[in-house]
């Protein structure tokens, strides 16, 4: 049989098992297998959303900014790391949502799969049970610790990450406040479950948020080209946190 004769749907299936390496050499191999692998929401990229993705998370509303089943395996792929988070956390089975256990006069963080040294990158951040007394967002190096003792603003504490506290709003770096965010008066405060967007362009070597589709102005700028990875620390027992890649920001 030629494989000219093979079917698109035959081809979706057989690179629906392939490993997602050897899918960006397969779209190199001619046009048509490239404008099939194109297709963000063809069988090859539904398929290996159904094997890797748990159901609950294809299920549910967490993922819908994301508009295609490659948008959702990348995101999965860029979720809460499991092997790099505070002993007093867990990634829960949905993949993209991390648990603070209750443990008292403990601060504790969590770092995405993935960092960035190159591109234009923006995630979801959403809180989903209460801040406490600290609540940070924002981005570490791989050296930034994921632990300490009280209830401090982890994320910030040090010069290897930057932070959000969505309590005060205020910005930390290097165990320094840096002034307060966003430049409002009477900025509102976070509301749990409120979608935050974070976005880190390691071209202008700056950091930014949004929140309710609504661009807050640049916090950080001067960011070092060294690998900087999603983070979020938190203090209060049992909270949740879920965040979501979405690859590069648009503009306006």
């Amino acid at each position: 049989m030629s494989i000219n004769s093979v079917t698109d749907h035959v081809l979706e299936l057989i690179f629906s098992y392939l490993e997602l390496p050897d899918l960006r050499n397969c779209s190199l191999v001619c046009r048509w297998w490239y404008k099939i692998l194109c297709d963000e929401n063809n069988d090859v990229w539904r398929l290996h959303c159904v094997r890797r993705l748990a159901e609950e998370a294809l299920k549910s509303d967490l993922l819908a900014s994301l508009p295609s089943y490659k948008s959702k395996l990348r995101a999965f792929y860029h979720a809460w790391n499991p092997n790099d988070t505070s002993r007093n956390i867990y990634v829960k089975p949905n993949g993209f949502t991390i648990h603070r256990n209750p443990v008292a006069q403990s601060t504790d963080a969590s770092r995405g799969k993935i960092g960035f040294r190159s591109g234009r990158h923006a995630w979801e951040v959403i809180w989903e049970g209460p801040l406490g007394t600290v609540a940070v967002v924002g981005i570490t190096t791989r050296d930034a610790q994921l632990q300490c003792h009280g209830y401090v603003a982890l994320l910030g504490s040090d010069d290897q990450s930057w932070g959000w506290n969505l309590v005060d709003n205020h910005l930390l770096h290097n165990g320094d406040a840096h002034g307060n965010y966003p430049l409002l008066n009477n900025a509102p405060k976070y509301q749990v479950g409120e979608r935050i967007r974070v976005i880190l362009d390691c071209e202008d070597n700056t950091l930014s948020f949004e929140k309710n589709y609504e661009f807050l102005g640049v916090a950080f700028r001067g960011l070092p080209s060294k690998r900087l990875f999603p983070s979020v620390s938190a203090v209060y027992g049992n909270t949740e946190v879920s965040m979501v890649y979405l690859g590069p920001p648009l503009d306006g």
